[in-house]
Order: C-alpha cells, then sequence, then structure tokens
C-alpha cells in the first residue's frame, strides 16, 4: 500500500453505466483495482483547474458519470 494508512471507508453506489465507465477507463489504463482506479480519478480532478462550481441546492443525484452534462455545468 505505499504506506498509506487507508483508515477511512467511502461508499457510493454506481450506476450499471458508470460502473462500466470506470471499468472500462481503469482496464484501459491498467489499474489494479476498483479501489486505485477512484483515487487516481479523485486525484486528477482535484488537481484539475477551470472546473465550475456546483449550484448549492443541487442534490446527490443531480450528478452523474456518464451523461454529456453534470446538473447544467458543462463537462470538460
Amino acid at each position: 500500500m505505499g504506506g498509506t494508512a487507508r483508515e477511512e471507508r467511502l461508499q457510493i453506489m454506481l450506476t450499471a453505466a458508470e460502473l462500466e465507465a470506470l471499468d472500462s477507463w481503469r482496464f484501459s489504463v491498467h489499474m489494479p483495482s476498483r479501489a486505485a482506479a477512484i483515487r487516481e480519478l479523485l486525484r486528477r480532478g482535484l488537481a484539475a483547474d477551470g472546473f465550475a462550481l456546483a449550484d448549492r441546492d443541487l442534490k446527490s443525484r443531480d450528478f452523474g458519470v456518464t451523461s454529456k452534462t453534470r446538473s447544467g455545468i458543462p463537462m470538460r
């Protein structure tokens, strides 16, 4: 694990299409696990510049992975 103790667990729910997108990306970049793929995507997302902030009135269900737009926020 590279010396990093992971003490917090995060549970997320995905649609079948979102899981398929995650697994397709994971295998295309040779990530060893879904967890590693999600951590890498989080790292890239947190390092990204130029993203729009979400409307505070939005709910969790308003955010998706495989749609062309996310709650009215254009995807880059």
